[in-house]
């Protein structure tokens, strides 16, 4: 689904394709790195050092991916395409798809929708 290429950007987006939690530091009072956390980190790495071939990547992930995993991909596009990112985010308002999602030491369940529209909120 998501092609040949960077290993490293290819492992770390299968990752993400499959995320059922959303996390962007640590989590828990331990403040352990999630896998899923990693491989977010390393598709940031890969937009600086590759950014066609990881753009690719992450336009397909917000298309094919876990709803977690699309949101990753919409927060990834946002760091080299804002407005490519917000109309992402406006179009996975309506999701009713849910995850894990963390804040620090408190996990809870949200909707992609829900989540989508607090990125919006926050512009």
């Amino acid at each position: 689904m998501f092609g040949h290429g960077n290993k490293e950007l290819d492992a770390a987006v299968r990752e993400l394709a499959d995320a059922d939690t959303l996390a962007f530091g640590g989590v828990g009072f331990a403040g352990t790195l999630l896998p899923v956390t990693e491989a977010y980190r390393e598709v940031e790495r890969q937009l600086d050092a590759h950014p066609e071939q990881a753009r690719r990547k992450v336009d397909r992930l917000l298309e094919h991916g876990s709803p977690a995993g699309r949101a990753y991909a919409a927060t990834l596009l946002g760091r080299v395409d804002p407005a490519g990112a917000r109309a992402a985010w406006e179009s996975l308002r309506d999701e009713p798809a849910e995850f894990t999602a963390f804040g620090g030491c408190v996990m809870g369940r949200t909707t992609l929708g829900e989540y989508a529209a607090g990125q919006i909120a926050e512009g």
